[in-house]
């Protein structure tokens, strides 16, 4: 306890520290010469500001909806309203010969659901969906030159109500654990198939579960899953530049994973230059968003990735179904990049700090202090290495879940090592942390320091003071 108590006020004098330096977080952004109009899943920090500030950053204006429009944990938000906007403004868009519109950045869950948590909660009909899917079309056949990038969430299967930050139906709360467990079965049941005790299981929960969630559960999950068949529909016929579908929380048994395995097969035919399936949906608008900006700049830059030594690249992170490398490789891809395995070709190098013993903790935790664990050490020794070798190196937080590695971010500290990096990322969970990491870090290196160091500041602020020390 005395341990944690110290650690916040540790955290508070870095806040105020980092509050009475350089001001880095207030450095000038460049002058705006090109546009991206950007719809997020919903108004949170990460999602919007903070995402679009990286692209700014990097020299682009971002256009995004009135906040009103946008879902947030109070308000699922409003998908006619935020195409009646997206419509009028690219309308306005064409006829100004001043707006030059490099792409167009959308979540489909926005635009189909009102938001992402829209799209656990709604009452839509198939119908309404389908028809919103169609206006995408519309848009491609009104504007076939404007570039057109989509991401589209795969219903995530919370393990319980508490998992889920209460942000589920209401039935959640009191049968969270068994709708997780029972869709894992079904699963696994699919996939492998099931032993006896398993079937007793299944049986058991079946009999157990009020019909009514069940439906409803299933019902809404249904409707979902042929939204994002039908989006797949149109990467066939060209509608979109890229087309990401993200696995929201799952495991490696879920309904979410069983989704995914549908998906894939039903989307066999596309190339992954086209659409792809891959872990997480927090992170997805700031990967496609430097994918646009790469395209744009007419670049392809190439990432060595590196990893805590012990589990490493083999670990499956909490609320995950796959090893992070897999996932990693993807993002990779899906942010315009290509992964190398020679360090002195890289343009970037990705640090990822993972636990040696292949778990995840939870940055919460009162186990999450500043003395170095089994592979602090060694971690950041690498680090320092790349760095004297004039790398542009970006570090990927993942030893713990919904916060930093305080351990981690202290020997950082004694080392004057926290604004020599890229970038840094270690928030939420850890597909989120290593692709805005990714993301991000890929257009932070060709920023001035100034601009940087003002991305770095937001991170540690948010994911190591807020998240890793005083949000619980």
């Amino acid at each position: 306890m005395e341990a944690k108590i110290l650690i916040r006020i540790f955290a508070a004098a870095i806040f105020t520290a980092f509050t009475l330096c350089d001001s880095v977080i207030f450095a000038a952004k460049p002058p705006p010469v090109k546009e991206i109009i950007y719809i997020p899943h919903d108004d949170r920090p990460i999602s919007l500001k903070q995402t679009a500030d990286v692209i700014e950053r990097a020299g682009y204006k971002v256009i995004t909806p009135p906040k009103n429009l946008l879902g947030n944990r109070n308000s699922l938000g409003n998908p006619e309203e935020l195409w009646k906007w997206y419509e009028a403004f690219m309308k306005q868009a064409q006829k100004d010969k001043k707006i030059e519109i490099v792409a167009s950045v959308l979540s489909s869950d926005s635009l189909l659901y009102g938001s992402l948590v829209g799209s656990r909660k709604h009452n839509y009909t198939e119908r309404e969906l389908l028809t919103r899917v169609k206006k995408f079309a519309e848009i491609r056949k009104k504007y076939p030159n404007s570039p057109l990038y989509v991401f589209s969430s795969i219903m995530r299967t919370p393990k319980s109500a508490a998992a889920s930050g209460h942000m589920e139906p209401k039935y959640y709360d009191n049968y969270g654990e068994d709708i997780f467990r029972y869709t894992a079965l079904l699963d696994k049941q699919e996939s492998v198939g099931l032993n006896k005790r398993n079937e007793k299981e299944l049986a058991f929960l079946r009999n157990l579960l009020p019909k009514s969630a069940l439906s409803d559960w299933q019902g809404r999950r249904n409707k979902n899953f042929n939204a994002n068949k039908a989006l797949i529909d149109l990467a066939k016929n060209n509608t979109f530049n890229y087309l990401l579908l993200g696995r929201d929380d799952n495991a490696p048994y879920s309904a979410t994973h069983a989704e995914r395995r549908k998906l894939l097969k039903y989307s066999l035919s596309l190339s992954n230059d086209v659409e792809r399936t891959a872990a997480g949906i927090d992170e997805a608008g700031m990967l496609l968003l430097t994918r646009a900006v790469l395209k744009d700049k007419q670049l392809s830059p190439y990432i060595y990735v590196r990893y805590n030594w012990g589990s490493g690249e083999f670990v499956v992170p909490a609320y995950s179904d796959e090893a992070i490398d897999y996932s990693i490789n993807d993002e990779i891809e899906i942010a315009g990049a290509t992964r190398t395995e020679d360090v002195k070709n890289a343009d970037l190098i990705l640090t990822v700090n993972t636990n040696p013993n292949g778990k995840t903790g939870d940055g919460a935790l009162y186990s999450n202090d500043i003395k170095a664990r089994e592979g602090t050490r060694y971690f950041v020794d690498t680090i320092e290495e790349y760095l004297a070798m004039k790398k542009p190196v970006a570090v990927a937080d993942i030893a713990f879940a919904n916060g930093a590695d305080n351990a981690l971010m202290e020997t950082l500290k004694k080392r004057d090592l926290l604004f020599k990096l890229t970038g840094y990322a270690g928030w939420n969970t850890a597909t989120n942390s290593t692709g805005f990491a990714i993301g991000y870090s890929l257009l932070a290196k060709n920023m001035d320091k100034a601009n940087k160091d003002a991305l770095l500041k937001a991170r540690y602020l948010d994911d190591w003071l807020y998240q890793g020390n005083i949000r619980t």
